[in-house]
């Protein structure tokens, strides 16, 4: 089953030096998870302050800057993997470093048995 990880936390609350530590860290995790066949893909997101939100309302698009909510967190990025369980999900989950700062949601995918397959390009 593949799930969603979404990534929450202030992004003041990191410094320069946890940010660093925070990125070599999830991209070791990512690296375990490919070589298990876990990872299907993940990414940091740039700040909120580079958000457009888009919304369409009696056929006319409403364009905001900035995200769609005012939050103390932040989506700050995302991961997806493809596991048994939801609790295999989330061990995983507890293992990244965001999770101690921040908050950790966890969705499961919407399977579109009718699609193809995407390939298995990502980032980490």
């Amino acid at each position: 089953m593949k799930y969603m990880l979404l990534i929450y936390a202030a992004e003041s609350c990191w410094t320069e030096d946890e940010r660093k530590a925070c990125m070599i860290e999830s991209m070791r995790i990512c690296d375990e998870l490919e070589k298990q066949g876990k990872w299907v893909a993940s990414s940091p997101l740039h700040s909120v302050t580079t958000a457009t939100s888009v919304r369409v309302r009696d056929d006319k698009k409403q364009i905001m800057d900035g995200p769609f909510a005012e939050t103390t967190e932040q989506l700050g990025g995302y991961y997806i993997i493809d596991v048994d369980n939801l609790d295999e999900a989330i061990e995983i989950a507890a293992r990244l470093p965001p999770a101690k700062k921040g908050t950790v949601e966890i969705r499961p995918l919407f399977p579109l048995p009718e699609l193809p397959e995407p390939s298995r390009s990502g980032s980490c």
